[in-house]
C-alpha cells in the first residue's frame, strides 16, 4: 500500500478526540449514497419511461414511411413494395393509404385519420392489429374484404328482386345489409367518444368528395365495428381508425393507388441512414420520413427530463461533498501535530496533500459503492414487484418501470467521486502548509 493511502485508511479508522468530526464524516457517506442511490433509482425510472414509450410507438407505427413528393399518391405500388423489399437492413414492408376522414354515429362526430391496410402485410411492419382489447381483425383479411364485396353486390341484386313480403324478411334484409358492410377498427378514445361498441355502424364521410352535376358531394360509406384497439397512445386512440386497403380505396376513390410504404428495419437506429438508400432506390420524386423525426420532440423532452433529474438529485451528492469538506477541514485541525511530526520526519508537502485527498476520495468511494449497490437493489425489487401503481386510464400501463442501466451507474459513480474529489482540494491544501517549527513550539 503507498504511504499516503496507508496514512489516511489510519486517519479514517482511527478514534477521534472530537466524536463530531466522525459523526460527519459519517454523514458524508450518507449523504454520497443518498444521491448515488437516488439518482439510480431517477435514471432507471426515465430509462424504463422511455423504453416502454419506445417500444409502444414502434409497435403502432412503422420505423421508416416512403411516400411521393407530389399528392397523388404511389401508382404500380406492388412491384415496388417488392423491389424495395430486398434492400439491406428490411425486414417487412406494407402498403396503406392515410386520409383525413369524419366519423359519426347518430349525433357524435369525430375527426379521424382513417387508414387503409392489407393486414397480412401490417401484422409484419407493427403490432397495431395486435393490441386489440375488443373484437377481432380477422375480417380485415384480404381474401374476407374480396368475398364480402362480392357478397355485396350479389345481395343488392337479390334485395331488388324480393322486394320486402314481411316483417321478418326486411328484419333479415337488414341484418344481412350490416353484415355486409366494410369492417372497420376504431381507437378506444374515438370509440368511447361515439359511444361505438363492437357491432355498431358508423358513416365514415371523405371530406374529398366526388364531383356531381350539383357540384362537390362528400363521399360517404357506412361501416361496421368489428374491433376496438389500445395503442397506449393519446393520438393514436382518439383519433385513428383501420379498415382494410380496398375499402380505403373505394371511399376515397382512388382506384388502385396507395399514399405511403412502411417498412420495419434490423436496426431502429439506422432508419436515417437506410432511409436514404430506399430513396435513392425507389427513383426521383420519393421521399422518406422516419420514427427518429416524427417523434423528436417526444424524445428530445425525456432526454431534457433527463438532464433535469440528474442536476436536481445530484445536488444531494453535492451536499455531501461540503460535508466531506468540512469534516476534513476539521481534521486537518485535529491532525496538526500528527502533520508537524510527519513533515519534520521527512514527508513532503506534496505527500501531506496526498494525503488528505486519499481521505476525502475513500470517502466518496465507500459512499458511491453502498449507494449503487442500494440504487440498483431498489430498482431491481420495484420492477419485479412492481411495487409503484400507476393508473392505467391516465399513464396507458398500471406500474412504474424500472430498467437501469450499467452506463448510468458508471456515469453517477464517476461523477461522485470526481466531487468527492473536488471537495479534497482546500483542505489538503491547507494540511500541506502546516509548519513543524510553529505546530510544535510548545510541545
Amino acid at each position: 500500500m503507498r504511504f499516503e493511502l496507508f496514512i489516511a485508511s489510519r486517519y479514517l479508522r482511527a478514534k477521534r478526540r472530537q466524536a463530531f468530526i466522525g459523526v460527519i464524516t459519517a454523514i458524508s457517506i450518507a449523504g454520497v449514497a443518498a444521491g448515488v442511490a437516488s439518482l439510480i433509482i431517477a435514471l432507471a425510472i426515465n430509462n424504463g419511461f422511455r423504453q416502454d414509450l419506445q417500444a409502444r410507438l414502434l409497435g403502432s407505427t412503422a420505423h421508416i414511411s416512403l411516400m411521393r413528393i407530389q399528392s397523388d399518391g404511389i401508382k404500380d405500388w406492388l412491384p415496388l413494395l417488392g423491389r424495395l423489399s430486398k434492400q439491406p437492413h428490411i425486414v417487412a414492408a406494407a402498403p396503406a393509404i392515410y386520409e383525413q376522414v369524419l366519423v359519426s354515429r347518430g349525433p357524435r362526430a369525430r375527426g379521424a385519420v382513417l387508414k387503409g391496410m392489407l393486414p397480412a402485410y401490417e401484422r409484419k411492419v407493427s403490432d397495431l392489429l395486435n393490441s386489440l382489447t375488443l373484437g377481432s381483425a380477422q375480417e380485415l383479411e384480404d381474401e374476407t374484404q374480396a368475398g364480402a364485396l362480392q357478397t355485396e353486390s350479389r345481395g343488392r341484386k337479390a334485395e331488388q328482386d324480393v322486394g320486402g313480403e314481411n316483417s321478418t324478411d326486411e328484419l333479415q334484409s337488414v341484418e344481412q345489409r350490416v353484415a355486409r358492410m366494410p369492417p372497420i377498427i376504431l381507437g378506444k378514445d374515438m370509440a368511447d367518444n361515439l359511444g361505438a361498441t363492437v357491432g355498431s355502424v358508423v358513416l365514415v364521410t371523405s371530406p374529398q368528395g366526388e364531383l356531381t352535376p350539383l357540384g362537390i358531394v362528400p363521399k360517404y360509406l357506412r361501416f361496421r365495428v368489428v374491433g376496438i384497439f389500445n395503442s397506449g397512445f393519446y393520438d393514436y386512440d382518439t383519433s385513428w381508425a383501420l379498415t382494410g386497403l380496398r375499402d380505403a380505396q373505394r371511399l376515397f376513390g382512388l382506384g388502385d393507388l396507395i399514399s405511403v410504404i412502411e417498412f420495419k428495419i434490423d436496426n431502429i437506429y439506422r432508419a436515417p441512414e437506410v432511409g436514404r438508400t430506399l430513396e435513392d432506390a425507389a427513383g426521383h420524386g420519393f421521399m422518406t420520413a422516419n420514427w427518429m423525426e416524427q417523434n423528436r420532440a417526444l424524445f428530445h423532452a425525456l432526454r431534457l427530463e433527463r438532464l433535469v433529474t440528474l442536476i436536481t438529485i445530484g445536488l444531494i451528492v453535492f451536499v455531501a461533498a461540503l460535508n466531506i469538506a468540512i469534516s476534513l477541514i476539521m481534521m486537518v485541525m485535529e491532525k496538526t501535530k500528527d502533520i508537524a511530526v510527519l513533515m519534520s520526519m521527512g514527508t513532503r508537502s506534496a505527500q501531506v496533500r496526498r494525503v488528505f485527498m486519499a481521505e476525502g476520495v475513500l470517502i466518496g468511494l465507500f459512499g458511491t459503492a453502498i449507494g449503487l449497490v442500494l440504487g440498483y437493489a431498489l430498482s431491481w425489487i420495484g420492477q419485479h414487484y412492481r411495487l409503484l401503481s400507476l393508473n392505467p386510464e391516465v399513464y396507458s400501463i398500471n406500474y412504474v418501470p424500472f430498467s437501469p442501466r450499467i452506463a448510468d451507474g458508471a456515469l453517477v459513480g464517476a461523477i461522485a467521486v470526481g466531487i468527492s474529489f473536488v471537495a479534497t482540494l482546500y483542505p489538503s491544501w491547507s494540511a500541506a502548509r502546516v509548519l513543524p517549527a510553529e505546530a510544535l513550539r510548545y510541545e
